[in-house]
């Protein structure tokens, strides 16, 4: 047995201090530095097979090196594909995260019934009976589906070696201990040391390995930060518990874009794929009303078509209200001054009030254009034209600016039946024989008339 010794960690950001002290240099944070006890043996977490003799790797010109696309397995779900960058890559190390409560285990549970692969679901949080209860409610039974409780890795360990897992889920990692770290579940030495274990046995075993990991109050993923260095692919699961739209969103890929957006909708029988999110970030509603237009955004590769509302009254005290939901406040702040000193617009005294339905948040610039309309359009209460939609940046001089993949917008406004598209007139379009009316405009006050007269 090693000798006993013990080390002082940061619980937020995991930096490691000779002795106790009230602040964390690092960090910043009071009060998060506790001692925990090591003892560190010289033992493997995972052997891998007898039999097996790994090569030590030699040093290869860059020319030498194969550059085939690496191996994709298929998940069998769209959105989860699309985020990872094509599929599950052998041997990587996949981490989620996200709030409690918000699907992550149900999401995982669901692929895994789902996998053509042999797969084993290892929970430290729940026993056999529950996952049972929730496997039933989700979908119909799997016969590739192994259900493990444990939270020893030594013990996981053998019964891999049993089974002989395709993939691996690990719910969650901070119920994760090793018996060679002499701390408690959670801690930042458990979490470093199990982590590190899970890295080894899938580069060597070529098993994909996806863990799911608890967040802190202020979102991040509770443990230390190398934590999110030591693995391929950082995946955030986002949404509110009291709507039924969920995001999926990468942090970062190994393998792929950080870019691409999958969404699901929380169902009595599990999660459900929406192949068209426009469907859900788009109002139903029979009558025009005014201050809403429509915008089209890009994530990654997907355009998306998003509604935007605002409302403009006069301020009842000295100093306008500006309140924003899922856009930048300073970006409204700069549009509301182009509007008063370019196009003549009195609005310094009027309360601004502005909201991205579906509660995403969207940075993309191409939607200025349609925030301004819909403020245009509240202010002078006459609603935008059912059929139009917007894809433009706004400048500083007021001009219109264009935007990039715009053909793909106009095409993905033509698809779900829009009939014009509002445009800057120095986009490059080549597009012909189009069902949708492409109006190309180059400043707001071109807009303003066409829409207000």
């Amino acid at each position: 047995m090693a000798k006993v010794k013990t080390a002082f960690y940061c619980q937020n950001c995991g930096t490691q201090y000779a002795k106790w002290q009230g602040q964390c240099n690092a960090c910043r944070e009071w009060n998060t530095i506790v001692e925990e006890l090591i003892v560190k043996e010289d033992k493997p977490g995972w052997k891998a097979p007898t039999g097996e003799v790994k090569k030590a790797p030699k040093p290869l010109r860059i020319t030498e090196i194969d550059s085939a696309t690496e191996i994709r397995m298929d998940t069998g779900d769209g959105e989860l594909n699309r985020v990872l960058g094509g599929g599950l890559v052998p041997g990587s190390l996949t981490l989620l995260g996200g709030e409690p409560g918000i699907g992550k285990s149900t999401l995982l549970l669901q692929i895994s019934l789902k996998l053509p692969f042999r797969t084993l679901y290892v929970s430290g949080e729940e026993s056999q009976k529950q996952i049972k209860m929730r496997a039933e409610r989700i979908t119909a039974q799997a016969d590739n589906c192994y259900i493990l409780t444990e939270t020893k890795t030594q013990n996981i360990f053998k019964q891999i070696e049993a089974i002989d897992p395709e993939v691996v889920i690990i719910d969650s990692i901070q119920t994760l201990h090793s018996d060679y770290i002499e701390s408690s579940a959670g801690s930042i030495s458990q979490i470093r040391e199990t982590t590190a274990e899970l890295i080894k046995f899938a580069k060597e075993s070529n098993v994909p390995v996806i863990l799911i990991g608890h967040i802190t109050k202020d979102g991040a993923i509770a443990g230390p930060k190398i934590l999110e260095h030591m693995v391929d692919t950082v995946l955030q699961f986002e949404g509110d518990r009291n709507h039924v739209y969920r995001i999926l969103r990468a942090l970062k890929n190994r393998f792929g874009s950080t870019a691409e957006l999958g969404i699901y909708e929380m169902l009595g029988n599990g999660l459900r794929e929406v192949a068209n999110p426009s469907e859900i970030l788009i109002s139903h509603k029979e009558e025009e009303l005014s201050g809403t237009a429509i915008a089209t955004t890009m994530e990654g590769m997907r355009p998306l078509m998003v509604e935007i509302q605002a409302l403009v009254s006069t301020a009842v005290y000295g100093t306008p209200q500006r309140s924003t939901t899922g856009y930048n406040a300073k970006r409204l702040n700069m549009l509301l001054a182009v509007l008063e000193k370019r196009a003549g617009f009195r609005l310094g005294a009027k309360d601004v009030f502005l909201n991205i339905t579906g509660g995403i948040n969207v940075d993309d610039p191409a939607i200025d254009l349609a925030v301004v309309a819909a403020i245009l359009s509240s202010n002078e209460d006459i609603p935008v034209g059912k059929g139009y939609c917007f894809a433009g940046e706004i400048g500083l001089s007021g001009e219109v600016r264009p935007v990039n993949r715009v053909e793909q917008r106009i095409l993905e406004a033509e698809k779900l039946g829009f009939s014009t598209i509002f445009v800057s007139k120095y986009s490059k379009i080549s597009l012909k024989n189009t069902l949708i009316d492409i109006k190309q405009v180059a400043r707001i006050e071109d807009v303003a008339g066409y829409l207000f007269g």
